[in-house]
């Protein structure tokens, strides 16, 4: 009569074990693979997929300390308590001039940078832009280039009340005529200005602050602004946004300034043949004489991704011949990408 007994208690503990939810792993099934991996674009050129333009003002941050520049392009961490820098990239732009394809004037123009994701906006930015234009813009027709001489090295930045003052080597004063030095100088200040914490600059060197800058006598008393450098540095008509070489979807949205004839000029975009995908007028805010925005969206299609051109231009008032064009690459995708 025991054993049954002993047979029925080891019932009864089963089933509670059952009931409190030990379920066997056996019983969980394994995940399944086979899920497609992303596809990612090759690297920002003319014969590659580049980064998407940001579509947002990002917001500059710096170290109040200097900081030796490395040899990285990763910034350095503004102090040992510090967390960490985030991992992943961020998108800057850097500021460089494009050589106008009719007469071979430059004027500057915006290009991406991927650079290693920090809180210090400003630092990678000004890594960016002195690292130079990359060797496909370079190359380009027209070409980009820069006017900052090589060995100039970034040696800190502070942010405050909208001012950053940028401290750099001695070398960014050296060389160049009056064009050369003044269009220095507006690239660091376009550079800094994209971010919304940053109105104007004040410049340094190797630490001391610079109120006559190089043997050209720039006078440099007070900050200095974007408005400063536009009527010698910009096209008549300025594309901000997209950067040269950046990706533009569809709807594509294109912002800048133009000081043009009735603040009126024409816009298009074009595919990878050449053919005309949209193409429209164009009102700036102000114009004859004054700089005016202008912010205009651009539907397009394509069933592939290809490079196309943007194109800008004025209608000239006597033949309505093309004047003051300015076009660069930029890459068009279908709308489903």
């Amino acid at each position: 009569m025991k054993q049954p007994t002993f047979r029925l208690a080891i019932a009864l503990v089963g089933t509670l074990v059952i009931a409190c939810g030990q379920v066997p792993a056996s019983s969980v099934p394994a995940p399944t693979a086979g899920s497609p991996s992303p596809i990612v674009p090759p690297s920002a050129g003319p014969s590659a997929t580049p980064t998407a333009t940001p579509t947002a003002s990002p917001t500059a941050s710096a170290s109040p300390t200097q900081a030796a520049p490395t040899a990285t392009a990763a910034p350095v961490s503004p102090s040992p308590t510090t967390s960490p820098a985030p991992t992943g990239t961020m998108v800057v732009r850097a500021y460089y001039l494009l050589d106008d394809a009719a007469t071979g004037d430059p004027a500057l123009v915006p290009v991406l940078r991927t650079v290693p994701r920090s809180k210090g906006t400003a630092r990678a930015a000004m890594r960016a832009l002195l690292a130079g234009p990359t060797a496909k813009e370079r190359g380009a027709d027209p070409r980009i280039r820069t006017t900052i001489p090589r060995g100039t090295a970034f040696l800190g930045i502070t942010i405050k009340e909208g001012v950053a003052t940028v401290d750099l080597s001695g070398a960014f004063a050296t060389g160049g005529g009056s064009f050369s030095v003044r269009a220095r100088l507006a690239q660091v200040v376009y550079t800094l200005t994209q971010f919304s914490t940053v109105d104007r600059v004040r410049f340094k060197l190797d630490g001391k602050p610079v109120t006559v800058f190089s043997s050209e006598g720039i006078i440099l008393e007070s900050p200095v602004d974007r408005a400063h450098y536009r009527d010698d540095f910009l096209p008549a008509i300025f594309v901000d946004r997209p950067a040269w070489g950046a990706s533009l979807l569809t709807p594509g949205r294109v912002t800048g300034l133009a000081n043009v004839f009735e603040a009126q000029f024409r816009i298009a975009l074009l595919d990878s043949s050449g053919d005309v995908l949209v193409e429209r007028p164009v009102m700036a805010t102000c114009g004859t004489g004054c700089w005016g925005r202008f912010d205009v969206t651009l539907p397009y299609r394509v069933s592939v991704a290809q490079w196309g051109t943007l194109r800008v231009w004025d209608p000239s008032e006597r033949d309505g011949a093309p004047e003051h064009v300015r076009e660069y690459p930029v890459w068009l995708r279908p709308a489903a990408d």
